[in-house]
């Protein structure tokens, strides 16, 4: 009997993965373990193996390179020696998302009132019409004859009339369709929202030692161009930073899992990463223990593998904190969101130069920035949240005794 493959379940969140290609061709010896497929599934493109033997056969009427597929839809067969293929697979047909208990009526036709008289419409199709979908008739020039009633009695409510308005408006717009990744990205936002009880605070610290750090390290590379050596980042340095004050504060790491929490032997930090596709979080091992150099060349390492498309799904999980930096683009404060299983999140914003009060009443010009930290209430309570924001300012204004 044909062996089926399926497309398997890869993640809690995943539903549906990107079909990238077969790394088998169609009559090939499979071995349980060999590589069978590719498939590009929360945010990452991963090799998926075989769990039978035998001998592939992919129907045409099969997925095709970049088809979206739905997680246990047939993708191919496997056969035995001499056994006869089944002629297609059986084709699944898209779930039916729309809830009906909150579903707007659809609109017939989206007809626009001819009158612009002060008198409110009246529906002519036998359908009684509420004064406020009268009244949203009259501003958006709907045709109430033209709607199909939602409301008891079949009666035209204000909803129907801003469903036509809303579809009306969106004639002649281009449909861009959702990705795998952006679909991933939003499914992992709304379970953050629904499952964890954010809150932001903000601190403002003194980056002007940061920044002599950073030249500091600039000046130490090695000059001759033929030398390969890993300059760390502002980034880097929040990295090592950020561990640091974790050390301090654990509950700022710790994780959910299920009903309790989980907190780590190491402390793993992923970070932020703007590409063409989306935002990925790679995720840099052990910064407790790393040195500044192990951190930076991980650091480079995953971004550029990121930004190239490259990353596995391994590199993208198990962190116990995200730091994300938007600093870079001008942003001096935001609220980041929490990336579940973790409880807190910090954003980095863009260091600005200004003018510092001194104690005799004279200025001084020094670099200055905003920490954003999110954190789950459910783990952490605002003082505690604040004395690792404390902590973590005093380590980032001087940095030589967190780093060097």
């Amino acid at each position: 009997m044909p062996i089926e493959i399926q497309l398997p379940r890869l993640g809690w969140s995943m539903e549906e993965g990107k079909f990238l290609d077969w790394l088998k061709k169609d009559g090939d010896l499979i071995q349980e373990g060999e590589p069978l497929f590719t498939l590009e599934s929360d945010k990452a493109a991963q090799e998926i193996e075989s769990i039978d033997a035998g001998i592939l056969y992919i129907p045409s009427n099969g997925p095709k390179p970049g088809d979206l597929v739905q997680v246990g839809q047939v993708l191919g067969y496997l056969l035995s020696k001499g056994e006869s293929a089944p002629g297609t697979v059986p084709q699944r047909s898209g779930a039916n998302t729309e809830d009906p208990q909150i579903k707007l009526a659809e609109p017939q036709a989206n007809g626009l009132a001819e009158s612009t008289g002060e008198t409110l419409p009246r529906a002519t199709a036998g359908h009684p019409a509420s004064p406020r979908a009268r009244r949203a008739a009259m501003q958006h020039r709907v045709d109430l004859s033209t709607l199909s009633p939602s409301g008891q009695g079949g009666r035209i409510r204000e909803c129907d009339v801003l469903a036509a308005a809303d579809s009306a408006s969106s004639v002649g717009m281009k449909s861009v369709p959702l990705t795998a990744m952006r679909r991933s990205i939003a499914a992992r936002l709304m379970h953050s929202r629904q499952t964890t009880v954010p809150v932001t605070i903000t601190g403002r610290c003194d980056a002007t030692e940061l920044l002599a750090l950073r030249r500091r390290l600039k000046s130490n590379s090695p000059s001759d161009q033929q030398s390969i050596a890993v300059i760390p980042t502002i980034n880097d340095i929040f990295l090592v930073l950020t561990a640091a004050a974790l050390g301090q504060h654990p509950m700022l790491a710790a994780r959910w899992a299920g009903d309790h929490l989980l907190l780590p032997e190491s402390i793993h930090i992923g970070i932020a990463v703007d590409t063409e596709a989306g935002l990925l979080v790679p995720v840099i091992r052990a910064v407790d223990t790393a040195t500044l150099t192990q951190v930076a060349t991980q650091s480079q390492k995953l971004i550029a593998e990121a930004r190239a498309g490259k990353l596995a799904a391994i590199d993208m999980h198990g962190a116990c904190f995200t730091l994300s930096n938007l600093g870079s683009l001008g942003v001096e404060a935001f609220t980041p969101v929490i990336n579940p299983p973790e409880s807190a999140i910090l954003g980095i914003g863009a260091i600005v130069r200004e003018a510092v009060p001194l104690d005799d009443g004279t200025f001084v010009a020094r670099d200055r920035l905003t920490l954003s930290l999110t954190f789950d209430h459910r783990v952490n309570d605002g003082a505690a949240a604040a004395r690792f924001l404390l902590t973590l300012r005093q380590l980032i204004e001087q940095p030589f005794q967190g780093v060097v």
